[in-house]
């Protein structure tokens, strides 16, 4: 019997050891916090968005680049998790958003405990406050647990130990560096699905922060994203952009700065919007846009704060702005506070099967890779089909 070590205890390290194949391996999970799954738990804050539904072609071109999983994806789809998922003992359910979370009433923690569950059944031990620290001469791996070093042989190596952001949970891309001492060739991880900067005026922000942008679309260089918005201190977060992420990133880094348009009312023409404007009568422009355009305070509010009195009292003008509303974002919010990274180990230094080119029977799967995943269950079910190709692979 082969043994097979598992460095970090995230979801790619859960799936990849809840899948292997218990008589070929004996498996190892090596976790430098006192529990594994501590990110996980921290994904489920807001609503433990598991994958989404969406069709297989279409999820697919989500990733960023989209051909570098689509193997794993097409080996391991949204709805063979959800299947699995219920074979371990959680149910699911598809929102109206089309994403896909537990059904209501079981708690992340329950999710992990269910993962855990599979795993003592099949034999899987976890070593928890264990922190890899690298390599012996003989490629050996050496932890530190509990103030001593310890080093571990292995007859496989599969390394999942996150990306940058979310230090307190412990991915905090301090590995980049052993990488790189090897001769495997890395990039600084930068923030995704991020909060982007916006220089609000001041009086707007006051009385706005925190209010949502809902049912609008931000077009960046031609590429159009439907979903919401929040406004925040800093600038602006939600779905929306944070599926622009790989675009904005781009042109922040090569500009500084980089203008979008926001369509307020992207059901609606233009010609639509200033027929409710021209056959309104006497009303008053606000109470044309909030009764017949149907836009919120915060939406007001904003046009009245970067539109001129002049501009504001031209109709034509004014559909306009409402259907390509101008933005200028100036910067990204520090890695620490994004939900997900890019960068990480260059996808040219592993194979088609995650296996490192300079490292034999070394793999690398999960955020520590550079690839690229809005949220909406996205990133989540890329590292859990990673982790499922690759037990596959070993497998056969």
């Amino acid at each position: 019997m082969q043994t097979i070590a598992i460095i970090g205890g995230g979801p790619s390290a859960l799936m990849l050891a809840a899948m292997l194949d218990e008589k070929k391996y004996s498996v190892h999970i090596y976790e430098k916090n006192a529990a594994v799954g501590r990110k996980f738990l921290v994904a489920g804050d807001g609503g433990f968005n598991l994958t989404h539904s969406e069709d297989l072609d279409s999820f697919i071109r989500r990733y960023t680049p989209s051909d570098f999983l689509e193997k794993a994806l097409r080996t391991f789809t949204n709805q063979d998790l959800c299947e699995w998922l219920k074979e371990i003992g959680i149910e699911t359910y598809v929102g109206s958003s089309k994403r896909i979370f537990p059904v209501k009433g079981i708690k992340p923690i329950e999710v992990l405990h269910a993962f855990i569950e599979k795993l003592k059944s099949r034999h899987v031990e976890i070593h928890t406050q264990h922190e890899w620290k690298g390599w012996t001469d003989q490629d050996k791996l050496v932890f530190i647990t509990k103030g001593k070093e310890v080093v571990v042989s292995a007859d496989k190596v599969v390394f999942a130990l996150g990306g940058g952001s979310w230090k307190v949970t412990g991915s905090d891309g301090t590995w980049l560096n052993l990488f790189k001492e090897k001769g495997i060739s890395i990039k600084p991880f930068q923030p995704s699905n991020c909060t982007y900067q916006v220089q609000w005026p001041k009086d707007f922000l006051e009385k706005h922060e925190g209010q949502w942008l809902k049912n609008i679309s931000v077009v960046c260089k031609g590429e159009e994203k439907k979903g919401e918005l929040v406004i925040t201190a800093f600038g602006l977060e939600g779905g929306a952009i944070y599926a622009l992420s790989p675009l904005l990133r781009k042109q922040l880094v090569t500009t500084g700065v980089v203008e979008i348009t926001i369509d307020f009312k992207p059901t609606l023409t233009h010609e639509v919007v200033l027929q409710k404007m021209t056959r309104a009568g006497n009303k008053l422009i606000t109470k044309i846009l909030s009764d017949d355009i149907k836009l919120t305070d915060t939406h007001i509010a904003l046009l009245k704060a970067v539109v001129s009195k002049e501009d504001f009292l031209n109709e034509d003008i004014l559909a306009s702005i409402i259907k390509n509303f101008p933005l200028a974002i100036t910067g990204m919010s520090p890695i620490d506070d994004a939900i997900s990274t890019v960068g990480g180990i260059v996808l040219t230094e592993v194979d088609k099967e995650f296996q490192l080119n300079k490292l034999p029977n070394h793999y690398v799967i999960g955020e520590m890779l550079d690839w690229d995943a809005p949220t909406g269950g996205y990133l989540l079910q890329g590292c859990f089909s990673m982790g499922a190709r690759l037990a596959k692979v070993l497998n056969e």
